[in-house]
C-alpha cells in the first residue's frame, strides 16, 4: 500500500498540555476542521504533553470513530523522558531496542484508539541503535498489520541510510526553513531525493524566530522580501515562506506546529505552490546576507 500524505500535516505537539490544553470537544473540533480543509495527516509523538496528547486525541477520535478512515496518523517513539507519567525513567535517554519500539507502538495504538498506525518514526537517532534490531521490530509490526509504514526523524543522511538498507523508510522528519537551511547543504535532502523518501518538515517557519518581537537582522531581511513577494501574490509572508519550501524538488511537506485553525486553512490555501526560481533565490540571498557564490 503506497503512502499518501496530505500536502500540509497538522502537528499536535501544542494541542495538549504543552500548549492549548484542548478539551475533548476542542480536539474533535480541530480534527474536523483539518478534514474539512483536506488536511488528512496528523502528526503525533508518544512524548507530547508528557505522554498525554496521544491519549487525549484518542478520546476525541473515539467519539467519532468513523473519522479514522479519513486520517493518516503519524507517531514517533524512542525518546524516554523524565516525567511523573513515566516514574521508571531516571534520566532522559533514547531507546531504539526492539522491545521498546514494540511496546511504544502497542501503547500508541491503545492511546489513539486505532487498530493501525499509518507511519511510525524513530524520533531521534540513538547512539546505541542497532539497525537490524530496529528492522526486526518494524518487520514484526508491519506483518501484524499494526503499522503500515515506517520512517525516522532528525536523522543525518548516513543514519537514515543505515535504517533504509535494512527496512525501507518513507520519510525523514527534519527541521528545515528559510532560517534553518542546513538540510539544503548537508546531503539530507539529496538522500531523500535519491531514495524517494518524503522529507516532512518540522518548524517550517522557523519556530517563531521570524515573527517574534525579537526578530534579528536576518529575520528582518527575510520578512522584507517575503512581504514584497506577498504583495505580488496577495499572500501573507508566512504563506510565501511555506511556498519557498514547496519549491524544492524533494517534495517537502510542512508539519504545522499550530493549534490555530486559521493558520491551517492559510497553509492549505497555498499547498504545493512553488515560487519562481529567482524568487526562491531572493529569499535565500536575504537569509544568507549575500549572493550565492
Amino acid at each position: 500500500m503506497s503512502l499518501q500524505l496530505s500536502p500540509v500535516i497538522a502537528g499536535t505537539m501544542k494541542w495538549g498540555q504543552w500548549g492549548s490544553q484542548f478539551s475533548t470537544h476542542e480536539y474533535l473540533s480541530i480534527i474536523e476542521h483539518c478534514l474539512s480543509e483536506k488536511v488528512t495527516t496528523i502528526d503525533h509523538a508518544d512524548i507530547y504533553g508528557h505522554y498525554t496528547t496521544e491519549e487525549e486525541f484518542g478520546k476525541a477520535l473515539a467519539e467519532k470513530p468513523e473519522l479514522r478512515q479519513h486520517l493518516q496518523l503519524i507517531t514517533k517513539c524512542g525518546i524516554r523522558m523524565v516525567t511523573p507519567n513515566r516514574p521508571h525513567h531516571t534520566i532522559k535517554s533514547y531507546d531504539t531496542s526492539r522491545e521498546h519500539i514494540l511496546a511504544s507502538a502497542e501503547r500508541s495504538l491503545r492511546n489513539l484508539h486505532t487498530d493501525y498506525i499509518d507511519v511510525l518514526l524513530i524520533h531521534r537517532p540513538d547512539p546505541l541503535m542497532h539497525p537490524d534490531e530496529i528492522a526486526e521490530a518494524f518487520s514484526q509490526l508491519h506483518k501484524a498489520g499494526k503499522v503500515l509504514h515506517f520512517g525516522v526523524s532528525n536523522f543525518t543522511p548516513h543514519q537514515a541510510e543505515l535504517i533504509h538498507q535494512r527496512f525501507p523508510i518513507v520519510t525523514n522528519q527534519i527541521e528545515a526553513s528559510i532560517v534553518h537551511r542546513q538540510p539544503f547543504h548537508d546531503g539530507t535532502l539529496d538522500h531523500c531525493l535519491m531514495n524517494k523518501i518524503i522529507p516532512t518538515i518540522w518548524s517550517p517557519l522557523g519556530g517563531g524566530q521570524l515573527f517574534g518581537e525579537l526578530a534579528d537582522e536576518e529575520a528582518k531581511r527575510i520578512l522584507a522580501v517575503a512581504e514584497i513577494l506577498g504583495a505580488q501574490y496577495n499572500q501573507a509572508p508566512d504563506q510565501i515562506l511555506l511556498r519557498w519550501l514547496y519549491t524544492h524538488p524533494s517534495g517537502m511537506i510542512p508539519v504545522l506546529g499550530t493549534a490555530k485553525k486559521e493558520r491551517i486553512s492559510a497553509a492549505m490555501a497555498i499547498a504545493g505552490q512553488p515560487l519562481k526560481r529567482e524568487e526562491w533565490f531572493m529569499l535565500w540571498r536575504a537569509a544568507a546576507g549575500h549572493e550565492v557564490p
